[in-house]
């Protein structure tokens, strides 16, 4: 059948009511973008005649993956549309340079401790080397960054993030803290060495990589959050260069400017890495999105 039955007056009236178009409450912005997902969706049943097993099988595959869908959401590579969306609005309106944004993930944990000074991240004991990481913040003009917070935060050698560790075994907050920059801009921390891992095993991300014929693979990677007052909030993540998923992360979290190669020592890696901010031009920029986060 042809898509242009979705364009029926049936299934237009359909639309008009199941979105709240014909009602005289509710959100008038919520309604037409609703009516737009509703009627893709339908369409997308048109096009590829999707049979009613198949559609009751999506849902069902939806609900019982609900608890993954902040694996999914980069695992379709919507999350990394995002960022290259707003990249988009940015070089329409001149705002171009800084460091590159990525990929949150679903792991950040609000409230991590305040510290100063060149911090150990790492509560926790762990079979692995350590890593060294510092440099600046600083503005597009080459202005250290005063009062900046940095928000850091990685998975342990198994691949696990406290407070989502399936094992139950790592401390609140371990390889997780917010740092309080000085007036010179500079950061320095250290940690045990994090590794890359792979999506649940035989959960529904897992499930659909495999459908799709892809891995569910990340590389090595460190988090970061940085507030300063008149700077635009940036959300951001290094990969690690030498990581053999570097340059096919199945979150699609690899940016060009992102991939700092680790100078490794022994069982030691060193990693100097400057951010560079934008400056804020109204409140909202210096604020963090209203995406709901995990609170211990």
């Amino acid at each position: 059948m042809n898509t242009d039955f979705v364009q029926s007056a049936s299934v237009q009236d359909l639309l008009d009511r199941a979105s709240g178009l014909d009602t005289e409450g509710g959100d008038p912005r919520l309604q037409h973008i609703l009516r737009d997902l509703i009627e893709s969706v339908m369409t997308l049943i048109v096009k590829h005649d999707i049979s009613e097993s198949e559609f009751w099988k999506a849902v069902t595959f939806l609900q019982q993956g609900a608890d993954e869908f902040g694996l999914l959401v980069p695992g379709i590579g919507l999350e990394h549309f995002m960022d290259l969306y707003m990249d988009a609005k940015d070089a329409e309106a001149g705002r171009i340079g800084g460091t590159p944004r990525t990929i949150e993930g679903p792991l950040y944990v609000a409230d991590a401790p305040i510290v100063e000074g060149d911090v150990d991240l790492s509560q926790d004991a762990d079979d692995t080397g350590t890593l060294y990481m510092n440099g600046a913040i600083r503005g597009m003009e080459g202005e250290p960054v005063k009062g900046a917070l940095l928000h850091v935060w990685h998975a342990n050698s198994k691949g696990f993030y406290s407070h989502f560790d399936p094992t139950g075994t790592q401390s609140p907050f371990n390889n997780r803290r917010r740092i309080r920059i000085g007036d010179d801009g500079r950061y320095a921390f250290h940690s045990r060495l994090p590794s890359g891992y792979s999506v649940p095993p035989g959960g529904a991300a897992e499930t659909l990589m495999h459908a799709l014929g892809r891995h569910g693979s990340r590389p090595a990677h460190v988090h970061f959050f940085i507030e300063a007052p008149g700077y635009r909030t940036l959300t951001t993540q290094i990969n690690f260069g030498d990581d053999p998923f570097a340059a096919d992360d199945f979150a699609f979290g690899t940016r060009e400017g992102l991939l700092p190669v680790p100078n490794r020592q022994g069982d030691a890696a060193y990693i100097a890495f400057d951010f560079v901010l934008q400056k804020a031009d109204q409140v909202d920029d210096e604020r963090f999105s209203a995406r709901t986060r995990a609170v211990a």
